[in-house]
């Protein structure tokens, strides 16, 4: 979701501008980066340490 879009009901001008301190604070929430390990990254992990497994084994 981008805050571009969003209007803050406490002072009605765009969130992306951060007017007030509701804004800020939403603004703030939305562009934190955080680590999530979604499904699809945990199916290429475990992919790559099989691959991996495999040539050390076919090698060894």
């Amino acid at each position: 979701m981008c805050c571009e879009d969003l209007v803050c009901a406490r002072c009605a001008g765009p969130v992306a501008e951060a007017r007030c301190p509701s804004c800020r604070s939403a603004r703030d929430s939305m562009h934190h980066a955080s680590f999530t390990i979604t499904p699809q990254l945990l199916i290429a992990v475990v992919a790559v340490l099989l691959i991996l497994a495999l040539l050390a084994a076919h090698h060894g």
